[in-house]
């Protein structure tokens, strides 16, 4: 929290609409790929200048410009400027750490979301901000430029003109954006139920300090899947409820599609808090019982030892006149003495059930 309120503070004091990178610098240089297409081709341009992407605002065509790497905000307002993006737009866009949205502009829709992916080696859930900017008869999406393109399936899809997403809007190609997007959140529930799952036999055979660093750190995953997840609930609603006449109504059904994933999703990450949660119960119980247990052992050991120190006390005194003392038998009884003692209490523990 303290690093996010040390990012934002850069912008204190400045006027609303001033464009200041907030977040972390993902990529050397700002990546433009244009994809232009329409039922009969695709026209596609890598590394392209800010210049070119203007030509594609008014085509008849569908145009797909994804940018990856926010730092450069000379090319961010250039291309404001070009398709007549609102300075506080361009200034969520920068801002790295927004809440997902949505803004009805009226002339284009705004939707601000985040693109998860898991990292096996230890880094666990991976964010990254896309915003996505749907016009009459463009989309812009713009990704911090993490590594590793998730969107590249779908330029395949419209490349290779499998499926409808060719005959269909600008709308529809957002919409294949956001499914593309809440998709790769089943594959880290997939994956955290797999940790899960280890965690709990874990937990049940040989629960160790390792297991609730484990715990603790599933609890911040979940929290931060969550915080990334519920407000895109009212999202995709407010997006197949709009008024806008940029989303058609043959689009509609599959952003209800896209709704039901997202509420499938809040209802799994609810389950695995759940679970998480019973999962710290029952390794703190599982602690305090092992604790019962060598507290009862070590309880046992001291209760067997008090009256034979008490008779070993006892015979340990050097008093002159002691009648045992003199005794030729008086060291062996005393030692059987001993023995009955701890045998008969062992005896009436384990009638108690007490071991």
């Amino acid at each position: 929290m303290a690093d996010k309120i040390k990012k934002r503070s850069v912008k204190s004091g400045l006027p609303p609409g001033t464009l200041v990178h907030i977040g972390t610098k993902m990529v050397a240089k700002s990546r433009i790929h244009i994809l232009d297409y329409d039922e009969q081709g695709v026209r596609e341009k890598r590394n392209a200048p800010v210049g070119e992407c203007l030509p594609f605002r008014d085509t008849e065509s569908i145009t797909w410009i994804d940018i990856e790497g926010l730092q450069d905000t000379g090319l961010l307002e250039h291309l404001g400027n070009s398709y007549g993006l609102h300075p506080l737009i361009l200034e969520d866009i920068l801002n790295t750490d927004q809440r997902p949205k949505l803004d009805d502009m009226e002339s284009y829709l705004y939707v601000v979301l985040k693109m998860l992916d898991y990292d096996e080696p230890g880094l666990g859930i991976v964010s990254e901000q896309v915003s996505i900017v749907l016009g009459k008869n463009f989309v812009i999406s713009l990704q911090e430029g993490r590594e590793g393109d998730l969107l590249e399936p779908l330029r395949e899809r419209i490349r290779s003109g499998k499926g409808r997403i060719r005959k269909m809007g600008s709308d529809y190609l957002a919409y294949s954006i956001l499914d593309s997007i809440i998709d790769r959140y089943f594959l880290i529930l997939e994956k955290l139920g797999e940790k899960i799952e280890v965690l709990e036999e874990d937990l049940v055979s040989d629960p160790r300090p390792e297991t609730l660093r484990q715990i603790h750190q599933l609890k911040r995953e979940m929290i931060s899947l969550r915080k990334s997840v519920w407000p895109l609930r009212e999202v995709i609603y407010g997006l197949e409820k709009s008024e806008s006449g940029l989303i058609q109504q043959s689009t509609r059904i599959f952003l209800r599609d896209v709704y039901d994933h997202t509420i499938q999703i809040i209802d799994s990450i609810e389950t695995f808090r759940d679970m998480i949660s019973g999962m710290l119960d029952i390794y703190l119980s599982s602690v305090s019982n092992r604790m019962n247990q060598v507290m009862k052992v070590l309880t046992i050991i001291a209760t067997i030892f008090m009256p034979l120190t008490f008779l070993a006390g006892v015979y340990g005194m050097n008093f002159k006149y002691m009648p045992e003392i003199g005794w030729r038998w008086g060291y062996p009884l005393v030692l059987l003495i001993m023995i009955g003692v701890a045998v008969t209490m062992l005896k009436y523990f384990r009638k108690k059930k007490w071991f």
